[in-house]
Order: structure tokens, then C-alpha cells, then sequence
């Protein structure tokens, strides 16, 4: 997943090498007189790269910045904040990716900004190598590393070297204990993943419906709760199949996992990985209804696609990069739901019936009073235990939520 230049490329021959470097994916970069530019070389031919590239790759592996090639801090503009956006995978997967990469989008025409991006940077000390090229060469003082595998233990490490920069992680991972200029956000997402399961519910004929999962984590077990434990406030007797794929971006395992929840009879189908292009597109072709996650998939399947939860990301980093304008360190951990604006729901599909859109409708409405409890007693996990006895609950906002580690009562499948 390392972002670079493609091995096979058009050699254009430099008349003089003045400075020699490596990338961190290994290949050889040089500087030339001529071009005053960085470009990957082939020592034995002299030959350098086409110019198609990743830009902050292209910056990572100029250690050669000391010989004044690049011009330090290069055309920022005067008292513009810098702010760097880092991707596990491609800003257009329809996806997790894409939901940051949409609201990067419009942060870059406010002014007084300098968006920075770069994508397919995989949860290794690459990250940290994208992390420090930002802040040396670029400036940043702001980083959102958006990636779960991106915190522990290469974000915090790059906070406690560079205490001066503020470090924003998508998750629920910060707490006291760590670096006070690191912070995590999150949204309730799981209150889509219920409206979701609402929606299934209506449409499911089988009584059967499907999660693909990408780790059993607790914001991926809180949404395979969710999903279910809303088709159940419609029809108590569905039961939700989950399969875990064990990666965030694994299209075979989504496909196969996908195709196995419809072969044991779900009829509607969900997921919670990155890009969930992949189990979209496998359960429409399969005549499945689908419930979307982290962007709006319709156009990947419009008879099939029911609704979707999608984040809003906007609201959060508008606030985040606020704060840093006044002068001010921005909040450490923060989170909000329906009722914040940080989650949103697709328009509803064709194969939403009207009893559907009025049921889903009237509980969204709920949410947006703030305060709603998916999990609530009386409630058991799916291996007997009781989770919450009768008259108690978990609001969004409980701390509870954040190491949920059961799948609830009528989920098939184990953490």
C-alpha cells in the first residue's frame, strides 16, 4: 500500500547528479543541477522517473533539502496554517478515505489554509516518515493521521518528538495519559448503523441479514450491535450473520465474505471496512439489498442500496483548524453524532417502502434530541451473559461504548 513511483518508468537522462538520498520504499532518489528538482534515479543509467508521482513521497526522501534544492517553507502563503491529511488508502474508495478526502476538498478553497494530502500510506513507521515530512519540509503544524493503526505507537511517538505541532487521530484511542498535544475524534456512527438495520428490517425477507467486518474492534462491534439491534426494534425474531475479514482493505475476503453471508440466506447486507465498494457492488450483483457505510454508495448500486451511514467529517476539522487560528489548542477528544452534524444518512433507495422511510424517520428524530440509548437492558451478548440488566442503559455518550468487546444477543459469530 506505500505510495511511489511505478518501477517501470520512461528514463530521462540528467546531466549531472549532485546529491544521492533513499526513499522509504527503497528506491534510489537523486537531485540535478539542470532541473533543481528531486527525482528517483537509476544510479547505473542516470535515468530519473516521469513525472507521475506522490508528491509526499517525492518530499520524504529529500534529506538533500540541507543542499538548498527546495526552497524551505516553498510558496505558502504569508501566515497561512498548514494542515496535512494522511490516508491508509485512495482518496476515492467510496469509502473511509473519502469521507476525510471530501471534506479536505472544501477546507482548500478557505482562506488562510494550506491543505496538504497523501494517500496510501500504509499503519508502519511510514506513516511516521509522512508525519515528519509534513512538519520539516512543509510546515505543517497541524496533522490528522486518519488511519486506526496510525496512533500507537507512530503518532504518538512523532508528539512527544515534535511537541510544538498538534496531532489529531480519527478514533477513540487518546486519553489522559498521553501526549497533550495529541487528541482523538470520533462520531456516533453506530445511530446510522441502527437507522440502517431499521431499513434492512423492512425490506428483508428471510429474516436474515449480513455484516462484513473488518476487525472486532469496538467501534466495529458497537456498529454490528447497532445494525442488528435496529432490525430487531422492527422484527425481534432477525438474526445478523458476521463474517471478519482480519484487514481494513482486502477486496478478495470482502468478496468471499460477501458472497457467504447470501449463500446462509441474508438478504440485506452491511459492512464496516474502508471501502465497501467491493461488498456493495457483490451483494447487488447477487440481488441483495445493501445499507452503505462511510460515504454515499448509491451510485454503485442504485436498485439495491437502501440508505447508508456517511460521516461528516467537516463540522470537526472546521472546529479543529479554528481553534489553531486563534491561537488556541484545539480540543483533545471529541465526539458527536446525528444531532452534531458529524453523521448523516443517504437518501433512501428505491426498495425503501413508505412504512420503512416513516419507522426510520421517527427514530432519526430521536437522535436528534441527543441523549438516545441503543444499548439498553435488559440485554445479553450472543454467549448468554447478561450486558445490561432491565432499566439501565448506554447512552451515545457513554464511555462504555468506546471498549465494547460482545456482540449482542442474535448476532452469529464470535469476537
Amino acid at each position: 500500500m506505500d505510495a511511489g513511483f511505478p518501477r517501470a518508468f520512461r528514463p530521462v537522462t540528467l546531466p549531472k547528479v549532485l546529491a544521492w538520498g533513499r526513499r522509504r520504499d527503497g528506491l534510489d532518489f537523486g537531485a540535478s543541477q539542470k532541473c533543481g528538482s528531486i527525482w528517483p534515479i537509476n544510479p547505473g543509467t542516470n535515468a530519473v522517473a516521469a513525472p507521475s508521482f506522490s508528491r509526499r513521497s517525492l518530499l520524504a526522501g529529500a534529506g538533500a533539502l540541507s543542499l538548498g534544492l527546495l526552497p524551505s517553507g516553498r510558496a505558502r502563503a504569508a501566515g497561512a496554517l498548514t494542515v496535512g491529511f494522511i490516508y491508509v488508502g485512495p482518496k476515492d474508495d467510496y469509502g473511509y478515505n473519502q469521507a476525510h478526502a471530501q471534506a479536505a476538498k472544501v477546507l482548500k478553497g478557505m482562506p488562510g489554509l494550506e491543505i496538504l494530502e497523501e494517500e496510501r500510506v500504509p499503519e508502519t513507521n511510514a506513516v511516521e516518515k509522512t508525519m515528519e515530512s509534513m512538519i520539516n519540509l512543509d510546515g505543517a503544524t497541524l496533522l490528522f493521521p486518519t488511519s486506526f493503526g496510525y496512533y500507537n505507537p507512530y503518532l504518538l511517538a512523532e508528539a512527544k518528538k515534535n511537541p510544538k505541532i498538534q496531532f489529531r487521530h480519527c478514533g477513540g484511542l487518546w486519553s489522559e495519559k498521553d501526549p497533550k498535544n495529541a487528541g482523538s475524534y470520533f462520531g456516533y456512527i453506530a445511530q446510522g448503523q441502527y437507522l440502517n438495520g431499521i431499513a434492512a428490517a423492512h425490506a428483508s425477507k428471510s429474516k436474515k441479514i449480513g455484516f462484513v467486518g473488518a476487525k472486532p474492534i469496538p467501534q466495529v462491534l458497537n456498529n454490528i450491535n447497532a445494525f442488528l439491534l435496529g432490525a430487531q426494534s422492527v422484527d425481534p425474531s432477525i438474526t445478523c450473520q458476521v463474517i471478519f475479514t482480519g484487514e481494513w482493505s482486502l477486496a478478495v475476503k470482502e468478496a468471499e465474505a460477501t458472497n457467504a453471508l447470501i449463500d446462509g440466506g441474508a438478504d440485506v447486507v452491511t459492512c464496516h471496512v474502508d471501502s465497501p465498494k467491493v461488498v456493495v457492488e457483490t451483494a447487488a450483483r447477487r440481488g441483495a439489498f445493501v445499507c452503505g457505510y462511510h460515504v454515499d454508495q448509491s451510485p454503485l448500486a442504485p436498485q439495491k442500496y437502501l440508505t447508508g451511514a456517511e460521516w461528516n467529517w467537516l463540522p470537526i476539522y472546521k472546529d479543529f483548524i479554528a481553534a489553531m487560528q486563534a491561537g488556541k489548542v484545539p480540543q483533545n477528544f471529541v465526539r458527536g453524532g446525528l444531532a452534531d452534524g458529524y453523521v448523516r444518512m443517504s437518501p433512501y433507495g428505491p426498495g425503501v417502502s413508505e412504512a420503512a422511510r416513516k419507522n426510520a424517520d421517527a427514530v432519526k428524530a430521536e437522535m436528534m434530541k441527543g441523549g438516545f440509548s441503543i444499548i439498553k437492558g435488559p440485554l445479553k451478548d450472543n454467549t448468554g451473559k447478561e450486558i445490561l440488566a432491565a432499566g439501565t442503559a448506554y447512552p451515545e455518550k457513554a464511555p462504555e461504548l468506546e471498549s465494547t468487546n460482545y456482540l449482542v444477543a442474535g448476532v452469529k459469530g464470535s469476537v
